[in-house]
């Protein structure tokens, strides 16, 4: 196997660890700027466990077949694993931001008219509009990165295909 996938692997399940710590305990926290802090710092390790992924995915792709494929077993894992951590974060965080502009939209429970609720509701919904936008936009660049690693291989091989070739045109003459 190899030392380079090894050593992504060690790092990301380090780094999943200690997001999973860090989700559970910013859930306990009360609001503030201590909460807002480890949020961003969860939001930090999820980019970085992306980029760890990237990277397996692409050390993965470049082996032998017969290691290749028990990797991106592995990869799929991770993934799945990544998922769940960012579905969690989004879960704690996305209830505090809710809260947080019900508690925004009202100085006085008894005052709050049906306006502030409209407009409260459209921000939420606009809000919402914006992250499934960002997640489809992340999602089309990593289906094109992928498709770009694939394109990058099917060219080594034909270029490895046109070597072999000249060489036995060589041979041969």
């Amino acid at each position: 196997m190899s030392e380079v996938f090894e050593g992504y692997e060690r790092q990301y399940c380090e780094l999943s660890t200690n997001l999973s710590r860090k989700c559970s305990s910013a859930s306990l926290l009360p609001d503030g700027d201590q909460k807002k802090e480890k949020y961003s710092e969860i939001q930090s390790g999820l980019d970085d466990a992306d980029a760890l992924i990237r990277k397996m995915d692409l050390e993965a792709r470049s082996l032998q077949p017969n290691v290749k494929a028990m990797l991106l077993a592995k990869l799929r894992e991770y993934k799945s694993d990544l998922n769940k951590l960012k579905r969690e974060f989004k879960r704690i965080s996305s209830s505090d931001a809710h809260e947080e502009l019900l508690e925004s939209g009202k100085a006085d429970p008894n005052v709050v008219s049906g306006e502030q609720r409209e407009r409260l509701a459209m921000s939420v919904e606009r809000i919402n509009q914006s992250g499934e936008r960002i997640r489809e936009s992340r999602r089309v660049m990593l289906d094109t990165e992928e498709l770009g690693i694939s394109i990058v291989e099917d060219l080594n091989q034909q270029r490895e295909t046109l070597l072999n070739s000249r060489n036995k045109v060589f041979l041969l003459a």
